[in-house]
């Protein structure tokens, strides 16, 4: 996300004004409208960017981090990016894999010492995580999937997603047409196994026995049952038992084709 976009919404959400920021700042107003829009022809210094960090309430060094990002050419940044989103999934596999196996504390309290341990804050604000997009999901009956075992997995290709933090968080591409007209097919849909799923949410689903996934509005019934809704109404719901679900996963974010 841009910087200007970030911090726009962090003032509109503090229920700053434009004026109100630029006194905190010694700034002047239209210099500070022009990067929130994004038509400075000068970057905001270092020292103005601190000086915005405590106007607007961030971390120090969220702001320095994603002006200097966006000064490192595309590509470089993209190999720099990608390069982290592997790291973060190598993390998390091994961590995982040493807490299986440890059978006591001191192996634990050793992994905490580390880096290999994703710390429970959030990174640092940047252009966006790169979410690798692990195959296709069927907008309509039940398939068989190779989803890669997602979370975690690997992937071939990979997509941009402002904002979301969640290691574990991946895409897939729609088949079929009966989540329309909210979700087309070739729309790329991304999940966060780390977001909380409510009835009447949009989730990624996959089945235990066959191994099968879709996706659907989902609600929770009675007696352990789930609704699987489409949104097209030329599709009927299917009434599911829960036990054999084996993961459930709410969309968080959509790329489409204009």
């Amino acid at each position: 996300m841009p910087l200007g976009q970030i911090m726009r919404q962090r003032r509109e959400h503090l229920h700053l004004t434009l004026d109100q920021v630029a006194a905190k700042c010694s700034c002047s107003k239209p210099y500070l409208s022009t990067i929130e829009t994004g038509k400075v022809k000068n970057p905001p210094s270092d020292e103005l960017l601190t000086r915005l960090e405590r106007a607007l309430e961030f971390k120090p060094g969220e702001l320095l981090y994603v002006a200097h990002m966006q000064k490192v050419p595309s590509d470089v940044r993209n190999r720099y990016e990608r390069t982290e989103a592997e790291n973060q999934r190598w993390r998390h596999i091994l961590r995982n894999v040493i807490e299986k196996a440890a059978s006591g504390a001191d192996i634990r309290d050793a992994l905490a010492q580390t880096d290999l341990d994703p710390s429970p804050d959030a990174p640092p604000l940047a252009a966006g995580r790169l979410v690798p997009v692990i195959n296709k999901v069927a907008a309509g009956y039940p398939t068989d999937f190779d989803d890669l075992e997602y979370p975690v997995g690997v992937a071939d290709d990979y997509v941009r997603a402002p904002d979301i933090h969640d290691p574990n968080t991946f895409a897939v591409r729609v088949v079929g047409d009966s989540m329309e007209p909210r979700f087309c097919e070739g729309d790329i849909i991304i999940f966060s196994p780390a977001a909380e799923v409510r009835s009447g949410d949009d989730c990624f689903v996959r089945f235990a026995d066959p191994h099968e996934t879709t996706f659907k509005r989902v609600f929770f019934e009675a007696d352990n049952r789930l609704r699987l809704q489409p949104l097209n109404d030329r599709y009927a719901p299917t009434l599911i038992d829960g036990r054999r679900i084996t993961g459930l996963y709410r969309a968080v974010a959509k790329y489409q084709s204009l």
